[in-house]
């Protein structure tokens, strides 16, 4: 009778070391698909022009049109800016892809609004262009104010364009 009780017991551990196991293997799973469901995607390693979002900040509405047409002309999305000041208000809501800035703009320069983007951890690694008459004076103010482009004007289209596709790794039209 005693071997059979113990049997009995050995019977009822395994059961219920197998029920644990069961259990945990089943806890495990469903730990891992939480864990993979809340992992967003990969960000895709380039992006098309369609996907890809320009914002152009000039107090000049002429240039606005202009640049934005040639943007457009190339499938990007255009967001316009009327001056550095209107662009940061867009920033905050909004967070375009790339930045075509002018640098002399009443208010708040190109510069201002550089550091600006720079100083808010939300923008700080949007890529910006900055458009000037005289490039080679406003090098260093450019860098320390953290642009990633300087662009002299006149510049060839097809350069911001290029500039642009770089820093927003657009795929380039096949």
């Amino acid at each position: 009778m005693e071997e059979a009780l113990r049997v009995e017991e050995e019977e009822r551990l395994a059961v219920e070391a197998a029920i644990e196991r069961e259990a945990a293997r089943q806890e495990a799973e469903e730990a891992r698909r939480r864990a993979v469901a809340a992992v967003p995607p990969p960000a895709p390693a380039f992006r098309t022009a369609e996907q890809t979002v320009v914002m152009v900040a000039d107090d000049s509405k002429v240039v606005r049109i202009k640049t934005g047409r040639l943007l457009a002309a190339h499938h990007f999305q255009v967001v316009m800016a009327e001056d550095g000041a209107d662009a940061a208000r867009q920033i905050e809501t909004s967070l375009p892809d790339v930045l075509v800035t002018d640098v002399d703009m009443p208010g708040m320069t190109g510069l201002q609004l550089a550091r600006q983007v720079r100083g808010d951890p939300r923008s700080a690694a949007l890529p910006i262009i900055i458009v000037t008459s005289d490039s080679d004076q406003l090098q260093d103010q450019a860098a320390a104010a953290g642009v990633d482009v300087v662009l002299g004007k006149p510049y060839p289209e097809a350069l911001l364009i290029e500039h642009i596709q770089q820093l927003a790794r657009v795929k380039a039209a096949e």
